[in-house]
This record gives C-alpha cells, structure tokens and sequence, in this order.
C-alpha cells in the first residue's frame, strides 16, 4: 500500500501502473526482469524507462526528435490561445457593445452562452472523425472555419448575424477542447507529458486571461468588431502555421511491447494483441495485429523497410484509416467513459474551476465600471493583466513539479510508477482556489480597494493552472487508448459553463457578490474533496473496470 493507496490482489496487471525507473530495489515480482533491454530516457532521464516504449520505425511520432515535437506543440498551442479568447474577449465591453447591437447586456451574455453550449455539443462530432481519419484533417479544415468565421463577426451588422457567427465559431473551437492533450499524448512519454500539458494550458489560459486586457482597449479605441480582426489576422497565420508544419500524430505501433511491461502494467495505445513468439534473446514479445481496415500511419508490417516519411508526404491531409470500430462506437464510447469513476473526478475538478473563471470574465464588466470602482471599458480589461501573469507562473511551476513528483514518488515506490501521484498537487489547488473565490466575493461586497478582487481573481486562475496537470495528466496515464473519449467527456462541463452563464448576472444582480462567491467557492471545495477517496481506492478503481468484460469489449477498436 504506497502511501495510503490501497493495493488490488485480484488483478495482476493494473492498468496504470507501471514500472518507471531502474532501481536495485524492485518488488520481488519485478525481479531479474531484463529492463537494460528496454528503450530508455537519455541524458538526465536515462535511467526512466520510457512508456510507452516507442516503435524503432522514424515515423513514430515517439521517435521524432524533440525540437520538432515542441514546434508542433507551440503552434496547436498558439492556436488553443486564440480559441481561448475567442469566447471571453468581449467582456469588459459588454456595457458599450449592447446598446451598439440594440440589445440589453443579459442578451450579450447570452450570446456568450450559447457559444459554449454549441462548443459542448461540437466536442462529440470530432472525436469519432479524429478517431477513425486522424487528428490533422480535423485542425486544417477547424483553421479555416475560424479564419472565415472571425471574418464574419467583424462585418457582421446585425444582432442576429453577430449571433451567428458566435455560434458557427464554436465548431472550429471543438477540436481544442478535446484534441490537444490527445496529440501529446501521441507525442510525449508519461515522464514528459506533465510539463507539457502544463504548457497547453498556459497557452489556453492567457488566451482567457489575456483577452480581456487587451480588447479592453481594443474595444475602447477601434471599436469591438477589431477583436474579430485580429482574431482572423491570427487564425489565418497560425493555420497556414497547422498546414505546414503539423503532421498526423495519429500512430499504430505493432511491434513495442515485452513481457516487462505487461507484467508492470504499462499501457500503450495498439489495437489488440493476437499473434506471440520470442526473438532470439529469449525476451518475450508481443506483436499487435492491425485492423483489417486500418491504413494510417504505422501499419505497414514491416517495420525494418519502413522508410522515414518524406516532408512533402506529410503535407497529406488525410493519411488513411485508425480505427475499424463503427463510428457510432466510437459516438457512444464519451458517455460511457463519462462515468468512469477517474473521469467524473476529471469532469468536475476541471469543470467546476473552468466554469468558475468564465464567470469571472462575464461579471468583471459590469461590476468594475458600477460603483465604487468606475472602472472605463480598458481598465476593466486591465484586470485581466493579474489572472494572466499569475497563470504564467502557476503552469511553469505545476508542469514540471507534477513530472517531478511521479519521478520522486516512483523512486520511493521500489520504481513502480502509479497514476495516483499524478494528485499530489490538488493540494496546491485547494488553497489557491478557495483564497480566490471566497476571496473574491468578499473583497467586491466589502468594497476593498481594487487590488484585492484583482488578486483573488488571480489567485483563482492559478488554480487552473495546478489543477490540469493533475486532471488531464492523471486521465491519460489511466486510460491512453481512451484520451480522445476521456477529454470529450470531460468537456461536456462546457453544458455546466453554459448553464451558469446563462443566468449569473441575474443571480448576480438578486443575491449579490458575496453569496454567489460563496457558493461557488463551496462547490469547489466539494468536488476537490474526492480526491481523497481517489487516491485511495484509484488503484482498485482501474483494476475493477479493466475487469469488466463489457467495456473491454465496447473500447476495443475492432
């Protein structure tokens, strides 16, 4: 029982765990196990086993070298940024840009909501496309809605044709609510994916944060339909960015794993083990037949011919099939995952904090420019500056201390790596988030001076920032088979976003600050308390569900 995580006697291989360093002092079930003859980390990492352990084919994004990696990373990234803005952006202006469409500013904010409503719903249409035809198809032609649709919102005249292009916006947005800690997934091993979902979110945080202070001015000086130009300036550099520079990810390794990691429980993404034998050193190994169907990347069948992938070949929009499971499977598989006990946990940590801060973005307007504060629409833009720097520091701490942490907690684990200590750092998060939401909601009833509900709302999104390498890391080290269904689940809190939205400036305006602070503030403190019982029982958690033949069968991608 590691660190209070209760052990399960009925399963010998755990999805999850897994063995993740070198270490003279393995369990007793680990030992003489040849791990020297496994793919290992170098320079300061090279004594972690990597997981999952790479194809020995140049065209597994595993093998890309990591510069290009990080490239990819960045420019999906950037693009996240956007998206990020792309909702919040009109906040601190939604006193001005009311009466300018002839509508109230409860109307505005609907607007709002509907957008996130749509974006929820989009999540379940992509997924089974990125599923069966890879994920690269699915950025280019999302590019290119935003691009048009930014387009749109700038010359839009009407409040109705401005509504449109809010929602129609939503479906380019889809793909970066579930896709992103997918591709790295397919990129990354479980020793680096920490940090660089902490980088995603850093990217998707500022572009929140960021907005407000800087279409405060905009709105203020151009006029708000130049948010939407910038917007489609941006989209349209970073999709030619997502044309040229960013591959299918999407990957079918046939050939990777031995005998060590099923006996160690690490998990890799192939699609069924059928056929066995053992190569010449004894070494026990499994070979991972290809769906009679599949045609993507990777499912040549012989990986000692297979020849490093041209530039221009990876240009190709599409790359073939990845899956033989029906797509209406596939449809299916996020409501059913939905309700895995790992998952919930994800849906509420992630969707309660998230929701939480959208409501900050869609009340700072109006109650900075009322009294006391009489904020003008740029400086309450301005207060977005405190979330956002506070959100850099948050994501370059919590990435690569969550990594840090698995390594430490693995070596006092005799090297056996669990998910679980992806959840040391929820700790973290309950202090900064119950500061920031109490906190806020007191400094505005109590009329503080303005420093302190800037603080708080800064306090609240760094909270964010610690929360999703705990969230997203945990997930995919549980389930990485599952990362597209899992994430689609988990963002179907953009249906909890919508629905708060919806009505807080009503609840907002009946109930005051303070009593809806608090409530939130309660709330999330009640979800962050599972985590608790998670920590304990997660091991055994995975091991029931790995049990259970039903979902066995319905996740299997034939």
């Amino acid at each position: 029982m590691p660190f209070g995580i209760l052990d399960c006697y009925r399963m010998e291989i755990v999805p999850g765990t897994a063995l993740l360093r070198d270490q003279s002092d393995l369990p007793n079930e680990l030992s003489g196990v040849p791990t020297q003859r496994l793919k290992h980390g170098t320079g300061r990492f090279s004594h972690v086993l990597l997981i999952p352990q790479p194809s020995d084919s140049p065209n597994d994004p595993l093998n890309w070298p990591l510069w290009k990696k990080d490239l990819i990373l960045f420019i999906i990234g950037m693009s996240a940024a956007i998206v990020g803005a792309y909702g919040p952006m009109l906040g601190p202006g939604f006193t001005v840009i009311a009466p300018e469409l002839g509508i109230s500013i409860a109307t505005l904010s609907e607007s709002t909501a509907w957008l996130i409503l749509t974006l929820g719903m989009c999540v379940f249409i992509f997924n089974p496309i990125a599923k069966v035809w890879g994920k690269r198809p699915v950025y280019c032609a999302c590019s290119i809605i935003l691009f048009v649709v930014s387009i749109w919102g700038a010359v839009a005249d009407t409040y109705g044709s401005f509504l449109g292009s809010r929602i129609l916006g939503a479906l380019g947005m889809a793909p970066y609510e579930v896709l992103v800690q997918a591709t790295i997934s397919d990129m990354y091993f479980v020793h680096e994916r920490g940090t660089r979902i902490a980088v995603w979110n850093l990217f998707l945080l500022c572009g929140i944060c960021g907005a407000g202070f800087i279409s405060g001015y905009i709105i203020e000086d151009l006029g708000y339909k130049w948010t939407f130009g910038l917007c489609a300036i941006l989209f349209g550099i970073f999709g030619i960015g997502i044309l040229f520079f960013v591959p299918e990810t999407t990957y079918i390794r046939q050939s990777v794993t031995s005998d060590v990691l099923a006996k160690t429980g690490i998990q890799d993404q192939e699609r069924g083990a059928e056929n066995e034998k053992f190569d010449e050193k004894g070494l026990h190994v499994e070979y991972h037949s290809v769906p009679k169907n599949v045609t993507g990347n990777g499912a040549s069948s012989n990986l000692e011919t297979d020849p490093k992938m041209s530039y221009v070949r990876s240009l190709a929009v599409f790359t073939g099939r990845y899956t033989d499971a029906k797509i209406w499977k596939i449809f299916a598989r996020p409501f059913i995952v939905f309700f895995y006990p790992c998952v919930l946990w994800g849906f509420l940590i992630y969707g309660t904090t998230l929701t939480w801060i959208v409501v900050f973005s869609v009340v700072n307007g109006v109650i900075f420019t009322a009294p006391p504060y009489n904020f003008s629409v740029g400086q309450a833009g301005l207060i977005s500056l405190a979330p956002f720097v506070m959100c850099i520091v948050g994501e370059v701490i919590s990435g690569p201390l969550n990594d840090y942490i698995c390594l430490k907690l693995a070596r006092r684990n005799h090297g056996v790596y669990e998910p679980e200590f992806r959840l040391v750092l929820m700790v973290v998060v309950v202090i900064l988030g119950a500061a920031g939401f109490y906190g806020f909601g007191a400094t505005i009833h109590y009329q503080t001076h303005w420093s302190g509900p800037v603080l708080t709302y800064g306090l609240a999104n760094m909270a964010l920032a610690f929360a999703s390498p705990c969230v997203f890391g945990y997930v995919l080290d549980c389930y990485p088979r599952l990362a597209e269904e899992a994430f689609v689940a988990i963002n179907t809190r953009n249906l909890l976003t919508f629905g708060l939205i919806y009505f807080v400036n009503s609840w907002l305006a009946k109930d005051g600050v303070l009593s809806v602070f608090n409530v939130l503030g309660s709330c999330f403190l009640a979800v962050c308390a599972l985590t608790v019982p998670l920590w304990v029982f997660g091991k055994r958690i995975r091991s029931w569900v790995a049990r259970n033949q039903f979902l066995e069968d319905f996740m299997r991608d034939m």
